[in-house]
């Protein structure tokens, strides 16, 4: 099963479950506004995503004067993917990382921390590059928007269970209205899960097709091997400070990354495993 076709799967699950969960706890009016509310979060995430994720780390527009070798690698990277140059911006943070935004190829912006373009040889950055590029040809930027957007929507169906519980909202046992108390209470519990669940999915399947992608565009998967060894222990060593966990999926490694059981609930694949992966690209060629 392809990644394209695991991910187009899991959003639509993902939508059937907030219809589903409107439908048992509110019946058909509860499937409606259920319906509506996905709408609307989707709707701001279309069109003002990727200006709330870059005014929320800070990052500035940088021009081709200011930062040309940048500019350089990026546009040849883009040349090679076969989409538009995308506008450029620098995170004022020491910790190396970097991620993309926009809603298509024409509105992509690549986002890269001071403390990575300081970190990292040329060739690294043009693996990271290319992988961040991977993203915006992909569309994947747009896709976790989406999926984002739609599992907040399962948490505030999940908040309305629990007052509805708290407060004796509940369609009681009416088969056509609702769950009843104890239905309720488990979906309240339960959604949330799954939600999470489901995004982390989708996270994963699209990081391991950009990680192929972009060590092709930069020509060597080496590239972006060697970069993700530095950034997995230099992100160890230097936290990124006041990261949203909600935007924690795209960043090229995790920000909130963890070791042991935690990495069960990280939004990326492990990092060994992706290197893994890049090196044996590299050795089959």
């Amino acid at each position: 099963m392809s990644s394209q076709f695991r991910t187009l799967m899991l959003l639509t699950v993902l939508t059937v479950f907030i219809v589903f969960m409107g439908r048992l706890i509110g019946g058909p009016t509860g499937m409606v506004m259920a319906l509506v509310l996905a709408g609307l979060m989707n709707f701001v995430s279309y069109w003002f995503s990727d200006k709330i994720v870059l005014s929320m780390y800070g990052a500035q527009p940088v021009s081709e004067q200011e930062a040309p070798e940048l500019y350089m690698m990026i546009r040849e990277m883009a040349q090679r993917a076969g989409i538009p140059m995308p506008r450029v911006y620098i995170i004022p943070s020491e910790a190396p990382n970097a991620f993309a935004t926009g809603r298509s190829p024409e509105k992509a912006v690549v986002a890269v921390t001071e403390g990575l373009l300081r970190l990292m040889e040329p060739h690294e950055i043009k693996g990271v590059l290319a992988h961040e590029l991977a993203h915006v040809k992909n569309r994947d930027i747009l896709i976790q928007s989406i999926a984002a957007t739609l599992a907040g929507a399962v948490m505030v169906l999940a908040d309305i269970a629990r007052w509805s519980v708290i407060f004796g909202g509940f369609r009681g046992d009416d088969e056509d209205e609702g769950l009843g108390i104890f239905g309720t209470i488990a979906v309240a519990i339960l959604a949330p899960i799954a939600a999470m669940l489901i995004q982390l999915a989708i996270s994963r399947s699209r990081e391991y097709l950009a990680d192929e992608m972009g060590a092709k565009f930069a020509g060597n998967p080496e590239f972006l091997a060697s970069a993700l060894e530095k950034l997995g222990y230099a992100t160890q060593k230097i936290p990124m400070q006041n990261v949203n966990p909600a935007t924690s999926h795209m960043f090229i490694v995790n920000p909130l990354s963890g070791g042991g059981w935690l990495t069960l609930f990280s939004t990326h694949p492990p990092l060994e495993e992706r290197i893994r992966r890049l090196r044996t690209m590299a050795y089959t060629g």
